[in-house]
């Protein structure tokens, strides 16, 4: 019997103009699908000129160039349109979704859908639901003692999977993948009689835990415990 971390799998990576998921901007995307494990991916790219000034320092956190991102990039309302398609495609399928510090990325497109689309990502998932699976979570919870960083890079060391290249959401969003296969053998006897399903459950309920425990992470980012969408503020309803 094939186990779900040995088949098709799914990753989303976004890269913003900076870490608030409330008001920065998108400007690079990538969804990344792995059919098997070992098995070649495919990979969907975005580029978007955010539909605001995007200064140098916050252009070269992105390996690119102000200029680059301005002439090259897309413009932000097909690019949200195709990413929220995308992912839509994923969940209909049942294909497990993979975010790396998921309540960062899944909000961040949520609010650059209803800015450029007037829309949501809930109301591109059609009720149908993901399955998301958050490296930092199951980490956090799986291995809970253990010192030290959870964010992907970190990861990587511990679970034995190379780092990705800078820069590059594509492969931030393979690599994501890899950790999650990688991070699933070695917890196989509690992970593998679990669904996709029933994992995106339990991580809602670990990463209240975890925030409420005071598990490390950014300072910057509010102590929000819900997963793996957080919901708008009051005022922006």
């Amino acid at each position: 019997m094939t186990h779900w971390y040995e088949g098709p799998l799914a990753a989303l990576r976004l890269r913003a103009t900076g870490p608030d998921a409330e008001e920065d901007r998108l400007v690079t995307a990538a969804v990344v699908v792995q059919d098997l494990a070992g098995a070649r991916p495919r990979v969907l790219r975005w580029l978007v000129s955010p539909g605001v000034t995007v200064t140098e320092e916050e252009a070269a956190r992105h390996g690119l160039t102000r200029d680059q991102v301005e002439r090259t990039g897309r413009w932000p309302a097909p690019v949200m349109e195709e990413v929220g398609r995308s992912l839509a495609a994923h969940a209909a399928a049942g294909r497990p979704l993979v975010v790396d510090d998921a309540p960062a990325a899944l909000t961040l497109l949520d609010r650059e859908l209803r800015r450029h689309r007037a829309s949501s990502l809930g109301a591109y998932l059609a009720g149908v639901p993901l399955s998301v699976l958050d490296p930092r979570v199951l980490d956090t919870h799986l291995d809970r003692y253990r010192k030290g960083s959870r964010q992907l890079d970190a990861l990587c060391v511990r679970y034995g999977v190379p780092a990705p290249p800078p820069h590059d959401a594509a492969e931030e969003a393979r690599t994501a993948i890899e950790v999650v296969r990688a991070l699933a053998r070695v917890f196989a006897p509690r992970l593998q009689r679990l669904t996709p399903g029933e994992l995106h459950a339990l991580q809602e309920d670990w990463h209240t835990a975890q925030v409420r425990g005071g598990a490390a992470r950014p300072a910057r980012e509010r102590a929000d415990t819900t997963w793996p969408l957080r919901p708008r503020a009051a005022a922006a309803v």
